[in-house]
């Protein structure tokens, strides 16, 4: 405590007895100098006293890196109903091509002082992408957590489907119907999610006694047309499946298939993953990797709550690599990651091999 005073006085430029009446909330002291103090407990990275943190009553951000798949306004709809469910009113930040960047809207959180935050996607998952607005919400202890894989560097809490298992999955599969010749559709190079399912195909590839080779992988952006383009270019490679990183990509896959003339699933196969809705009224119904989003959005609740009451263990740097999703009533240290297990449903877009 003496410590915590003493940093802070020497901060403000006041004496540790004006800190200590500001936090224990006596009078005596300006409103000018009691702001200064609670912002240089921020900036230190100190807890505000209980009864001090005013602001942060019953808002928590909820950032979406945007709306056109439809696995984000999914789990929006779960996480924030389970917010409005424990009392807190979730601030939805939209992010679009050309709109408010994700450290705007950090800025505009703090500024609101939120009680934490939730991203459901973001630059924490992108190696080349800006983070310096994670470590301002480092600054100030604000509770935050996390959702799909992030880059090490980020000791955030963090929900995940596990990738690794979802690409084993889709490409176990697609083995076992006589394909030899599996196409990659992934994400952008730097995207963590797609990395993970990249080092994992390797090792299945090399495990089934297949190649891998370049050709058969193409990276791009996770919207429809995205997929049409990559999947034009594995199908010219001779591939007759693809395993795709989300299911607008698997969607344009479908596209291109059909304007080369192709059956699906008689003369190729495409493989998504989200499960996202409507997925079994495509035509033909899209095989794809189900992300289990309702188990996801509930432990991201207990997390959030968890930090927000201060009863989660300190960050650190251990990944709980491999956590079923049984695992989701436990509570992790703030710099946890929980992978949740993907489920393989199988539908009409993926058939045996043609002879």
């Amino acid at each position: 405590m003496s410590k915590r005073l003493a940093e802070v006085a020497r901060k403000v430029g006041v004496s540790e007895a004006t800190v200590s009446r500001v936090l224990n909330d006596k009078p005596g002291v300006s409103d000018a100098t009691r702001q200064a103090v609670l912002t240089a407990l921020d900036v230190l990275g100190y807890e505000r006293p209980t009864k001090l943190r005013g602001g942060r009553a019953r808002l928590v951000g909820l950032v979406l890196p945007e709306l056109q798949n439809p696995i984000f306004p999914a789990l929006a709809e779960i996480v924030g109903g389970g917010l409005t469910q424990n009392g807190y009113t979730p601030l939805l930040c939209t992010q679009n091509a050309g709109g408010i960047s994700e450290s705007d809207y950090v800025d505009l959180l703090l500024q609101q002082q939120v009680s934490g935050v939730v991203f459901l996607g973001g630059n924490y998952s992108q190696a080349d992408a800006p983070h310096d607005h994670y470590d301002r919400l480092r600054l100030v202890n604000l509770p935050t957590v996390l959702v799909n894989a992030r880059i090490d560097a980020i000791e955030f809490a963090t929900v995940s489907t596990d990738d690794a298992a979802a690409a084993e999955q889709a490409i176990q599969h697609l083995h076992q119907l006589g394909h030899r010749r599996i196409g990659l559709l992934l994400g952008p190079a730097d995207h963590v999610p797609s990395q993970r399912k990249l080092g994992a195909a390797r090792r299945v590839f090399e495990r089934l006694g297949m190649e891998l080779t370049d050709d058969l992988v193409v990276h791009g952006l996770y919207s429809l047309e995205s997929g049409q383009a990559g999947a034009s270019r594995l199908f010219a490679a001779g591939a007759t499946a693809i395993v795709c990183a989300s299911d607008p990509l698997a969607l344009g896959a479908v596209r291109a298939a059909r304007r080369a003339g192709l059956r699906v699933p008689e003369d190729v196969s495409v493989v998504g993953y989200d499960d996202s809705a409507l997925m079994s009224c495509t035509e033909p119904p899209l095989t794809t990797v189900r992300q289990p989003i309702e188990s996801m959005g509930r432990t991201v609740i207990e997390l959030l709550l968890a930090q927000i009451a201060g009863t989660t263990a300190p960050a650190g740097s251990s990944h709980a690599a491999g956590a079923p999703s049984g695992a989701a009533g436990r509570v992790a240290p703030a710099g946890d990651e929980l992978l949740f297990e993907p489920e393989l449903v199988l539908r009409g877009s993926t058939g045996p091999a043609a002879s």
